[in-house]
């Protein structure tokens, strides 16, 4: 190799057929381009007892074996035997959900992921996060010597809405058509956005919830009996959902909690409004681009989304939703080359106030 390059084994072993948000993540901040000019050796798997092996036992000897090179881990925690080159691990962190909200998990996240992620923890001093909020939950449950930097992911037009003018034109009178991305799993708290939607045509304004996502974990009830304003479609293609969200008038997340939230980014390349809850994560995400709500309280979340569209928020948040994601980009565009220089060697790389989320 070339004099300041490195080896580095990046595990995609997680990577599936279908692309949802640290997927995307991996692809797009880990691409092999974007680590240029070091050696990028991906690490892939074709099933799940695979996918195990390989972070059990294949990574470690591969540690072992090549004791020059770094080991990066995108998406799913390292294995226990990792820490066999603890100093040569960088853990990238998407949140700390594995840790905080154990009721919402699936079985295989509570025995496989959940015990990997905290261990991995304790012992991985090289962590990087996709937000300040994120850091400050890592910051928490980490070890005291560990460095968590920030590494804010840059969001592309994945859907490519850069040419819509906005959100769809809204008639009062016209149904109001939400749009809803991601799996259908626990945290993303979909009874509160039906909750949400009735409480707005119980008030008068027709709305529908437009839910794009994959079934995962969990029990949902309101699959078994949906209410006549849902309508799902599973996974989409980035042209499908493009089409979807041009005619849509605003995105909606309910989560219960985000280490980032990559889709509110996302659509706001089209000038798409965003409303979510008012938590600390959007707020550093979206600013004052988007509607915060309460979503546990449905009547008092419809009626400020009534009264934010009669003053014409739909209107105003197409210039801020695209300034807001420019924003987010810039700050991403630091972060990406303070960890360029940090692969390079520099030992200054976060001297910088503000680069790492401290204690």
């Amino acid at each position: 190799m070339r004099p300041g390059t490195k080896r580095i084994y990046l595990d995609q072993t997680h990577l599936r057929a279908h692309v949802t948000g640290i997927e995307r993540i991996t692809l797009d901040l880990f691409a092999p381009d974007r680590l240029a000019p070091h050696e990028v050796r991906p690490v892939t798997s074709g099933s799940l007892p695979a996918m195990i092996g390989q972070q059990q036992f294949g990574l470690p000897l591969r540690a072992l074996a090549d004791r020059d090179a770094l080991f990066l881990f995108p998406g799913f925690p390292p294995g226990p035997l990792c820490a066999v080159a603890a100093e040569r691990c960088l853990l990238y962190v998407h949140d700390t959900f594995l840790l905080d909200r154990p009721e919402d998990l699936s079985l295989k996240s509570r025995l496989y992921m959940s015990p990997s992620f905290a261990r991995a923890l304790r012992w991985c001093p090289n962590l990087f996060v996709n937000s300040r909020t994120t850091g400050q939950a890592v910051r928490a449950v980490c070890a005291p010597r560990a460095r968590v930097a920030l590494l804010r992911p840059s969001v592309r037009d994945a859907f490519g809405l850069g040419d819509l003018p906005g959100p769809a034109p809204f008639t009062p009178g016209a149904p109001l058509r939400l749009l809803a991305i991601g799996t259908i799993e626990p945290r993303k708290d979909y009874p509160a956005a039906l909750a949400l939607t009735a409480a707005l045509n119980r008030a008068g304004v027709p709305a529908e919830l437009h839910l794009v996502g994959r079934v995962g974990w969990g029990r949902h009830a309101f699959l078994d009996d949906p209410p006549p304003f849902l309508h799902r479609y599973g996974y989409l293609s980035d042209a499908e959902l493009r089409a979807l969200a041009g005619s849509c008038h605003l995105l909606l997340s309910t989560s219960k909690a985000e280490g980032l939230g990559l889709p509110l980014l996302e659509v706001q390349h089209g000038g798409l409004p965003v409303v979510a809850p008012d938590a600390p994560v959007f707020r550093e995400v979206l600013g004052e681009s988007a509607l915060l709500i309460g979503p546990g309280a449905p009547e008092s979340a419809a009626s400020a989304l009534v009264s934010w569209i009669a003053q014409a928020g739909l209107t105003r948040a197409a210039a801020a939703s695209r300034r807001n994601v420019a924003d987010w980009n810039a700050a991403a565009s630091g972060d990406s080359e303070r960890f360029r220089r940090f692969l390079a060697g520099d030992a200054d790389a976060y001297a910088a106030p503000g680069a790492t989320v401290r204690a």
